[in-house]
């Protein structure tokens, strides 16, 4: 299971958010390359970029932070937030990411991402799959649609997507536990779906619940902030 720290973007600084909630913002760092510095530093390989102004205002808004993090570290990192259009997602590939979140996009334009995907290939876009009292969130969090979960992902995964970052957003920054019980239905339901968790990682424990249930990934935020897990830790999952 790859271990994939996230930094979220606020006016180029590294934040974090709970369940979504921009009134909750907490600074940690001012300067997103030191952070990505000592997760590459601690033997990690992956990052979640996440362009919490760009999901805000619906276009990529921090792309000079993914060039420069992407410039200066060894980082494999996937970005989300902002991604509209066609120029949106360009943009995020010449910046230097290596995968691309479709996230409200997916949802409202199904037949764009779908091209994309055909453009760039199953390795390079993730579908966005957040969850808010079991309808898929949209806008930053902020909507919630009425598309139902089994047609979305049945089409993504005929026009070819491989990858989900699947997100209980009642879980987001909580540090209460994962959605245990929804991503084994995922993977349950979507044998061919490679599943990332994101949200409610408490520590260790949670970490290694995960692998075992055999997620690609988990997205691991808050509790690095917060000290709940050391990077050294993490080192040894990796």
């Amino acid at each position: 299971m790859r271990i994939i720290p996230a930094i979220d973007l606020i006016d180029g600084k590294c934040v974090r958010l709970t369940q979504g909630d921009y009134s909750t913002k907490k600074v940690y760092n001012e300067d997103p390359l030191e952070v990505a510095k000592s997760f590459a530093d601690a033997g990690i390989g992956y990052l979640h970029l996440v362009d919490l102004d760009g999901a805000r205002t619906g276009s990529v808004v921090n792309w000079k932070v993914l060039e420069q993090l992407s410039a200066k570290t060894p980082l494999r990192i996937d970005f989300g937030g902002g991604i509209k259009t066609a120029d949106d997602l360009r943009i995020v590939f010449e910046c230097g990411a290596v995968q691309a979140t479709a996230g409200s996009i997916a949802v409202k334009d199904r037949d764009e991402v779908a091209r994309w995907i055909g453009i760039y290939g199953s390795e390079k876009i993730i579908i966005g799959l957040d969850v808010k009292e079991g309808k898929i969130a949209t806008a930053g969090w902020r909507e919630t649609s009425e598309e139902e979960v089994s047609g979305f992902l049945d089409f993504y995964l005929s026009a070819g997507a491989r990858y989900t970052v699947s997100t209980d957003v009642a879980k987001d920054g909580m540090m209460q536990g994962p959605a245990f019980k929804w991503y084994d239905g995922l993977m349950r339901d979507y044998p061919g779906l490679k599943v990332v968790a994101s949200g409610g990682i408490r520590g260790m424990d949670d970490l290694l619940h995960l692998r075992e249930a055999g997620l690609d990934g988990a997205i691991i935020g808050k509790a690095i902030y917060e000290g709940a897990v050391t990077l050294k830790e993490l080192s040894k999952l990796c």
